[in-house]
């Protein structure tokens, strides 16, 4: 059976292609239009599809959109209730006529064969189903919104769901965090993970507030009452200076929000008695929360879909349509579900650009050279990832044992200094630095302690409050990225590179080797490692 998977009603536009129960391809429309989240979350926007994500999933597979059994689109207008919100009966026309633009969008496609999967259904099924469970555990979703809800609690047994609660609009956690994000001066289902960082910095000196107002609620669901924001800290402008009020304000609002995920995640094990969490829905990106959620709750392994936001629902749609049809669906086989190119095609581009470039016997160790001498490296590999995190794919690596570096890559990418870089690590020797989160943590999910004597070894990677998002890296699926941590360590004693996504500020992260070599030509990068070539500065 042959599925694509459309997300395209609100933001972060995806495709997924599912043949014979395997994901072969996923990918998000931003890294073909250069348009970040693809397009911005109004009614006005709602007719626009994944096009050049589709076709590319397509083509993959060596498909044509006549080839398809069924195509899945991850919002079912059907479930819409009445509303007050403006336009929002636009948004649900262009729903209803989704499978006509998408038949325009890729002709030869018959606009019988789309499928409305719910949208909560199809963010269950990005993690239950795609978790490597073989679809038995609990799942756990939460977003802003969906046709008419913002959560969903569930449990998956042989590949099908049973929903033991959903939230009703307007209470929806996603929402509260987006309204937070724009009042402290960020570009909301966008910018929320900023907050998060920012949280760090403060104490939650209105936790107690935020409790009587924010609220898990008996049946599995929880209740989000009315606060003005401006009551505990002035409305920030995007050009005014943070100050610790909006700081304290972000840690009361995120604590808050780990508290009640708790209270979701108990109420959920009570239920179900599964051993297995799985994740997914935008707030699932939030890896402070998540590793409370391990470390506290009931759950004995938790597994977050990598591409928890919107963008995961076009994979889940299809895993739905699958499974509905009685076909077994298999795990996702990881994050790197997204194009590549091979060294002829990559040789070509740089020939095209008429830039110098070597061919090292290794570029591995070429890279783990540069590192060791303190260099910033654009990281070109294989195929590109499928959600909002860089995994060693689409990367800038950089020293962890330098504190500068942290201002240094802020710098480079063009965003705040408050935010954080990640560290790269072999997944056996993870647990000799990072402490709390799980292990193997791959898809730079969770938050993890630093040792204490570590910290001072690698401080370009040390939050404020002494975490680090980590990823392990496993030297058997990911066999160049293990050679240069590896040579770096050879070179300098640490076991860490920094990794952060090949991007700046604004833009989606690098996808094509023109997205690199147009990066690297506008940002203060010292060398690219693309595919296995060098270019230096």
């Amino acid at each position: 059976m042959r599925v694509l998977g459309i997300n395209a009603i609100f933001h972060d536009p995806a495709a997924a292609l599912v043949v014979d129960g395997e994901v072969v391809a996923a990918a998000e429309e931003e890294r073909f239009s250069r348009r970040k989240h693809g397009k911005r979350p109004v009614p006005f926007s709602a007719w626009e599809q994944p096009e050049m994500a589709a076709r590319w999933c397509l083509e993959r597979a060596g498909l044509t959109p006549a080839d398809l059994d069924a195509v899945a689109y991850s919002y079912d207008p059907d479930l819409v209730e009445p509303s007050d919100v403006p336009w929002e009966d636009l948004r649900t026309e262009y729903a209803r006529r989704a499978p006509y633009f998408l038949a325009t969008a890729l002709p030869g496609l018959d606009p019988d064969i789309v499928r409305f999967v719910p949208h909560h259904v199809a963010h269950a099924a990005s993690a239950g189903l795609a978790a490597p469970y073989g679809g038995d555990c609990a799942v756990l979703v939460n977003d802003g919104r969906g046709e008419c809800r913002s959560h969903l609690a569930g449990s998956y047994r042989d590949h099908r769901l049973e929903t033991l609660a959903a939230q009703h609009l307007p209470h929806s956690l996603g929402l509260l965090y987006e309204d937070l994000t724009e009042h402290l001066g960020f570009l909301r289902s966008s910018d929320e993970y900023k907050v998060m960082a920012l949280a760090s910095y403060a104490e939650p000196r209105h936790l107690d507030l935020m409790r009587e107002h924010i609220y898990a609620t008996e049946d599995g669901g929880f209740a989000v009452m009315p606060l003005d924001w401006g009551t505990l800290a002035k409305r920030r402008e995007p050009h005014e200076d943070m100050t610790q009020e909006h700081a304290e304000l972000a840690a009361s609002v995120q604590v808050r929000l780990e508290e009640v995920l708790l209270d979701l995640a108990r109420w959920l094990h009570e239920r179900t008695g599964h051993k297995r969490l799985t994740m997914a829905g935008g707030v699932a990106l939030n890896c402070v929360a998540n590793t409370r959620i391990f470390a506290e709750g009931p759950f004995e392994e938790v597994w977050v879909q990598p591409a928890a936001g919107d963008a995961g629902t076009a994979l889940g749609a299809a895993l739905t349509v699958v499974a509905d049809a009685g076909e077994p669906a298999a795990a996702m086989p990881g994050a790197d579900l997204g194009r590549s190119w091979t060294d002829d095609e990559i040789r070509e581009y740089l020939d095209n650009a008429k830039v110098a470039y070597e061919e090292p016997e290794d570029v591995a160790v070429a890279v783990a050279e540069a590192l060791a001498a303190d260099q910033v490296v654009a990281w070109f590999q294989g195929r590109s990832e499928y959600g909002p995190r860089a995994l060693g794919r689409r990367s800038l690596l950089a020293h962890p044992g330098r504190q500068e570096n942290l201002a240094r890559l802020n710098e480079v990418k063009g965003r705040e200094q408050f935010r954080p870089i990640a560290p790269m690590v072999l997944a056996d020797r993870a647990p000799e630095l990072f402490g709390r989160g799980p292990f193997p943590s791959p898809y730079m999910l969770f938050v993890h302690d630093v040792k204490p004597e570590w910290r001072d070894r690698i401080p370009a990677v040390v939050h404020v409050d002494d975490t680090a998002r980590v990823q392990t890296v496993d030297p058997a699926t990911e066999p160049l990225m293990a050679r240069v941590i590896s040579g770096f360590e050879e070179r300098t004693g640490l076991p860490v590179v920094v990794n952060t996504s090949l991007n700046t500020a604004g833009r989606p992260m690098v996808d094509d080797p023109r997205d690199a070599l147009e990066c690297f030509g506008s940002a203060p990068v010292d060398l690219l490692a693309i595919g296995r070539f060098v270019v230096r500065r």
